[in-house]
């Protein structure tokens, strides 16, 4: 009788057990594993995130989905540049850079070899293949089918299998994402899976994070892309301003520091920005007043920033900083210090 009732609380104790792993398994997958089947939400964050990351060379291809094999040779804005290893980039990178508000225009030499989203590698021969391609890429990312980038997982990952009835069928370890993404393309609609939580990844800013359900896992994903799309979006605000700088004649409005405006030591003076990353300004009185060179730059991260670094007069000198644009439009140009909030300078146009 006493091994009778000790079988039977073995017995009681495994299927409580069982009962808790399961209700932990269906709550680290949102709801149930039935979730997790190929076509479930969870399935199309590990592919997407896993994808191969084509974005390390957009500079040069403008486009994220898909690399270019080296080695290939471009016309970039009229010079002929043969990229051989990544070291050759930088050139590609100073050609781009050296006016900031020209028409850049890249012409590849065909054939080349693009590495492609799936891993896989494709031999272009022609524009129109690559102009297709191109077209592919910008339907993905219209559609939500592009690679995710703002996240990248730790590895080894274990993926746990079942059974369309909930039962265990197999597990498997992947150690990196080329395997992680092959494993869940290739995920077959007859069984169901779950991800083995916790697991860690580090986002597009360097934090590091631990993920311990489908449901963080989710919201992982979409705050991270919503911050790049906030990055995206500083950036074409970046391109927007530096437009405005180069087309326009400025003046400073008002330059307060600690609630003091001394705009009118900069009254006699215009500053015009050139598309060389260059700044000038000019004494409009008194001809004989030599001018202040300059230089600036326009960066963006969350916000937009311009930096401005003048030489050789005091007076500008102040200017000098790396500076939050706050609010711009094409009459007025609203700045904030980065290190002191109590130093603002407007430049308006003339």
């Amino acid at each position: 009788m006493k091994n009778l009732k000790f079988i039977a609380a073995v017995l009681l104790t495994t299927v409580l057990t069982f009962s808790s792993c399961q209700d932990e398994l269906d709550n680290e997958n949102g709801q149930n594993p039935n979730t997790n089947s190929a076509d479930s939400q969870t399935a199309s964050n590990l592919e997407r995130s896993s994808m191969y990351d084509g974005s390390f060379d957009d500079f040069l291809d403008g486009i994220s989905c898909s690399s270019i094999l080296l080695p290939v040779t471009a016309t970039v804005n009229g010079t002929q540049v043969s990229i051989i290893s990544q070291s050759d980039y930088q050139q590609v990178i100073d050609i781009l850079g050296e006016f900031n508000t020209d028409d850049d225009t890249i012409v590849f030499q065909f054939p080349l070899t693009v590495r492609m989203s799936n891993y896989t590698e494709v031999l272009i021969t022609t524009q129109g293949e690559y102009d297709a391609l191109i077209d592919a890429c910008e339907q993905a990312e219209a559609t939500a089918q592009d690679a995710i980038l703002c996240i990248d997982f730790n590895f080894p990952i274990t993926i746990l299998t079942y059974s369309l009835n909930l039962d265990q069928t197999g597990s498997v370890v992947l150690e990196s994402n080329q395997q992680l993404y092959t494993y869940i393309s290739n995920f077959g609609d007859g069984e169901l899976f779950a991800v083995n939580y916790p697991i860690s990844a580090e986002l597009s800013d360097n934090t590091a994070i631990t993920i311990t359900s489908d449901l963080e896992l989710q919201s992982s994903i979409s705050d991270c892309i919503n911050e790049e799309q906030t990055m995206e979006n500083a950036e074409d605000e970046a391109d927007n301003l530096e437009m405005i700088l180069v087309d326009g004649l400025f003046r400073v409005e008002s330059f307060v520091n600690s609630g003091i405006d001394t705009a009118n030591n900069y009254a006699d003076y215009t500053i015009n920005f050139a598309n060389d990353l260059t700044v000038v300004a000019e004494n409009s009185v008194d001809q004989t007043a030599e001018d202040v060179q300059g230089t600036y730059e326009v960066t963006s991260q969350m916000d937009v920033y311009l930096s401005l670094t003048f030489t050789g007069n005091a007076t500008f000198n102040l200017l000098n900083n790396n500076w939050e644009v706050t609010s711009f439009n094409n009459t007025s140009i609203s700045l904030r210090s980065t290190t002191n909030a109590g130093l603002t300078l407007v430049l308006s146009q003339i």
